[in-house]
């Protein structure tokens, strides 16, 4: 009887991992798009390999809900001015102007609007990994959100993760379940422009820090 091989071990070469550097260097996140619509099956092929993100417990909690109604699109704009208006009362002097000045959101012209959310009631898993540390079920999910992130960058498209919302808000407008918690709300199209710097250091707001400042020794 024929021994069955191993599973067999993909090496990845010196211009692949040039390759994956670029792409790492080169994702950014977008707020200008174009309005030119994205294929929906390119879509579900991103959605898919997001799927194959790591999960605690291989329980996989990421819940995706594309937000294609005029209706809810506008609420979910709507709940972003308000929460804007409130962000900038924290600001005050030349940082408030600052802030009133960058677009912090591409609500308006991005064809694809897709809301992540983690399952927190989900019976995969057996909440293996999750007893001591149960906020590792939506860090699962933030890493399937990096995950389309690098996925979308290698396709040409730009992604904008908004934060300036009001969580409960868009969980009521999109009408998902009590035990869904709202991870990211995201904007993907194509970008109007490509840089390879956050546009947050480009205006001055914030400074890339070296690696050495963020890597200790005990």
């Amino acid at each position: 009887m024929s021994e069955t091989p191993g599973p067999s071990s993909r090496e990845f070469d010196a211009a692949f991992r040039q390759a994956f550097r670029d792409l790492v260097l080169w994702r950014r996140d977008v707020r200008r798009f174009r309005r030119d619509p994205i294929d929906p099956a390119l879509i579900r092929s991103l959605l898919e390999l997001a799927s194959h993100a790591p999960s605690v417990g291989h329980c996989q909690p990421w819940r995706f809900v594309l937000v294609e109604t005029a209706q809810c699109r506008e609420a979910v704009r709507s709940s972003f001015v308000r929460a804007n208006a409130k962000a900038l009362e924290n600001y005050d002097g030349e940082q408030r102007a600052q802030y009133a000045r960058l677009k912090l959101e591409g609500l308006e012209a991005a064809p694809v609007h897709l809301a992540v959310f983690a399952d927190e009631a989900t019976k995969a898993g057996s909440g293996l990994g999750r007893q001591t540390m149960p906020q590792t079920l939506q860090y699962s999910v933030v890493g399937a959100v990096q995950t389309l992130w690098l996925a979308a960058r290698a396709e040409g498209l730009g992604l904008g993760w908004i934060s300036i919302l009001e969580p409960e808000n868009v969980c009521r407008i999109l009408e998902v379940p009590d035990t869904w918690t709202l991870i990211a709300y995201l904007c993907i199209g194509r970008p109007v422009e490509e840089h390879t710097d956050p546009e947050l250091e480009r205006h001055n707001w914030q400074e890339r820090l070296s690696t050495e400042r963020l890597i200790f020794k005990r």
